[in-house]
């Protein structure tokens, strides 16, 4: 997730999404996330204070902004580079799997109040982002101690 003035993306030289101050949002999901994790994670980055207020302190979410997300998935995210020189995809979600947690996360955020753009699943897409700070981080939806997946 990374703050930005403004982003956009676009699909074969035309734009399919984009967005002034708020949320840049690549959303990676493993093969054993859950529509639940998505969900909650959507909660999440509407809330996370990651704005500054007058004095500079992180102190305003994207919902006290009044700000956009621009949702882009990105299988990528999932790779294991812990081996070789190629990355391995095989804890990524199923396009099937994936499109439907990458749709429930988005509905999520749009129902914590923030206007949600996307940009379109499955595609070849150029993302281009204004970074506000920067502010990037990297936010992981993992299951309570003691609870099995």
């Amino acid at each position: 997730m990374q703050r930005v003035l403004s982003a956009r993306v676009e699909v074969e030289s035309a734009v399919v999404g984009a967005i002034g101050s708020g949320l840049l949002v690549l959303l990676g999901v493993s093969a054993d996330d859950t529509e639940a994790e998505a969900c909650s994670l959507a909660r999440r980055c509407a809330r996370l204070r990651i704005f500054e207020n007058q004095e500079g302190k992180f102190d305003r979410s994207v919902l006290d902004l009044g700000g956009e997300a621009l949702v882009v998935s990105q299988f990528t995210l999932i790779a294991d580079t812990a081996k070789g020189h190629r990355p391995s995809f095989t804890r990524a979600a199923r396009p099937e799997h994936a499109e439907s947690l990458y749709e429930a996360f988005c509905e999520a955020l749009a129902e914590q109040g923030v206007p949600v753009t996307t940009g379109r699943f499955g595609a070849r897409m150029t993302v281009m982002l204004q970074n506000d700070g920067p502010v990037t981080l990297l936010l992981e939806q993992r299951p309570a101690p003691g609870t099995v997946r």
